[in-house]
């Protein structure tokens, strides 16, 4: 598993290196493909060294020290300790509707981060068994990936709407193609940014963590609970951050814009409940 996220890691950071060159070529040809070459080479280093920056900042996360929710960092550290890694910073996100995703290029520098919704509304038990869940993706090395595709797919995405913000602010006395190109390109980009956090991320993941983060917090039933809560929460709230950022969250959010279900990557959230009732051997 760890192989094939590096190499999904190296195919997704040349995408972006030879998108930003086919941009150059098209905007000041030969020349324009030196720049690209730069300029995608930049956003690589960019994308790997501080994609989980980047996603924080996205989500509006800020970090909770220990003598603001001592509890919250105790189960934090708990379950990290039993799957035997280093205590992940702890973030808390302003967004109403309960959610959590977890970042980071790897465990040493990992943060797991919930919403204010879950805080308010969820039980102390259930918060346990959904941050179980962002350990175990910690464990399994795979947010590394799913932060860097959903930040080059928000990046992506950002192209077609700076063609068109440029394109519409010229002198509205003189025609500007760019607004044109810019619609053009979101009609292509969109996809595209959805196609590569697809081919990113794999449904299976989220049954992987389901899984061992029911060993993790000592009774799958927990987050078989925190899940159904969590489809019901984001069924009736909807969460106004980039739709390339959702697939992080262990909980597919509800978005106004139809162009959030090409974003989709989460499995059905009855299976994995029926799942983890199995592994904590309930029977239906």
């Amino acid at each position: 598993m760890r192989f094939v996220n590096n190499f999904k890691t190296t195919l997704l950071l040349s995408a972006l290196i030879g998108l930003c060159m086919v941009i150059g070529h098209f905007v000041a040809g030969p020349t324009g493909v030196t720049f690209g070459l730069l300029f995608g080479g930049l956003g690589a280093v960019i994308s790997y060294f501080f994609s989980d920056k980047i996603a924080i900042a996205a989500m509006q996360a800020q970090e909770v020290e220990r003598h603001e929710m001592p509890w919250l960092h105790d189960v934090v550290e708990r379950l990290a300790a039993k799957a035997g890694l280093p205590k992940p910073r702890i973030y808390v996100c302003p967004q109403p509707a309960p959610n959590a995703f977890a970042t980071g290029r790897n465990p040493q520098n990992a943060a797991v981060a919930i919403t204010a919704g879950m805080l308010r509304g969820f039980p102390q038990h259930e918060i346990e068994g959904v941050l179980a869940h962002e350990i175990a993706h910690i464990k399994h090395r795979d947010v590394l990936i799913s932060t860097i595709a959903a930040v080059l797919a928000g990046a992506i995405s950002q192209i077609g709407y700076m063609f068109m913000f440029f394109g519409s602010s010229r002198d509205s006395g003189h025609s500007s193609p760019l607004g044109a190109v810019g619609a053009l390109l979101m009609i292509i980009l969109a996809p595209l940014a959805a196609l590569l956090i697809q081919a990113a991320i794999s449904r299976q993941r989220e049954y992987a963590a389901d899984s061992y983060g029911g060993e993790l917090c000592g009774d799958p039933l927990k987050l078989a609970s925190a899940l159904a809560r969590l489809q019901a929460g984001n069924e009736r709230i909807p969460t106004d951050t980039n739709p390339a950022f959702h697939a992080m969250y262990i909980m597919e959010p509800l978005h106004g814009g139809s162009l959030m279900n090409l974003f989709s990557t989460h499995p059905p959230t009855e299976q994995r409940i029926a799942l983890l009732r199995e592994q904590a051997g309930v029977r239906t």
